[in-house]
């Protein structure tokens, strides 16, 4: 699917749809997504790349609740990636008053970061280079000039603030109160998806009561990017069924 702008039928669902990007992300993540859904929002969390990360979920949750309410939105869907994920469900379980439902696309109950990547975000700090190698993988199977996009404004960033966020998902473990959600909720990710794999999807979705999951074969971590029309789909789909 091509970056260029398209312009898009808006039909409106009586909700006010918020998407948060995930560890060391940007809102123009959310390109293919805003434009398909043009009413909504994308926000940039603190920290990416304009101030001082939230050191915790909690902390993140907190920054957004009071964000929709200085924005006065209402009746509002979070839509999550990985740690927007993570943001979206705890801010289900503290404030579920303000939601109409949940959009969680590669993301988990319990998001553990392997050593690995901690490891080398630790050495990015001094090396450059790896922050860049990291996320040229990341978005590897995205459509090439949306791609180099990303790409220029994850490079904004600091290493550090990714280090942030990554430690933010590590700590982050509700799987023990996740069956408390009692919104509608939309599952998703990608099949091929090995930071936040399937079984992630799967347990939300079986916990989670009347969720809808969906497995996006040949998507990555970043399946909202490589395949959008089939994500769009989805989402609509849910949208509709509220």
């Amino acid at each position: 699917m091509p970056y260029a702008p398209t312009s898009w039928e808006w039909r409106d669902y009586g909700v006010k749809l918020i998407f948060i990007h995930g560890s060391g992300g940007c809102k123009e993540a959310w390109h293919y997504q805003i434009r398909h859904f043009p009413q909504a929002d994308a926000v940039a969390l603190p920290g990416h790349p304009h101030g001082k990360p939230c050191t915790s979920v909690d902390s993140y949750v907190d920054w957004l609740r009071g964000y929709i309410r200085d924005a006065g939105h209402r009746d509002v869907v979070l839509a999550g990636h990985s740690l927007g994920g993570a943001i979206a469900l705890l801010y289900a379980l503290k404030y579920p008053e303000d939601l109409e439902g949940l959009i969680l696309i590669g993301s988990g109950a319990r998001l553990r970061v392997s050593t690995m990547y901690l490891e080398m975000m630790e050495q990015a700090q001094s090396n450059r280079s790896i922050f860049e190698d990291f996320f040229h993988k990341s978005y590897e199977f995205i459509e090439p000039e949306f791609r180099d996009v990303l790409l220029r404004k994850a490079l904004e960033g600091d290493p550090a603030a990714l280090l942030n966020d990554m430690l933010c998902c590590d700590r982050f473990d509700i799987m023990d109160r996740v069956h408390e959600i009692k919104l509608p909720t939309l599952a998703l990710c990608g099949s091929e998806d090995i930071m936040t794999p399937p079984k992630y999807t799967k347990y939300l979705a079986s916990k989670i009561e009347g969720a809808r999951e969906v497995i996006i074969e040949g998507g990555t971590h970043m399946v909202f990017a490589e395949q959008p029309g089939v994500v769009n789909q989805a989402i609509e789909d849910y949208l509709n069924s509220l």
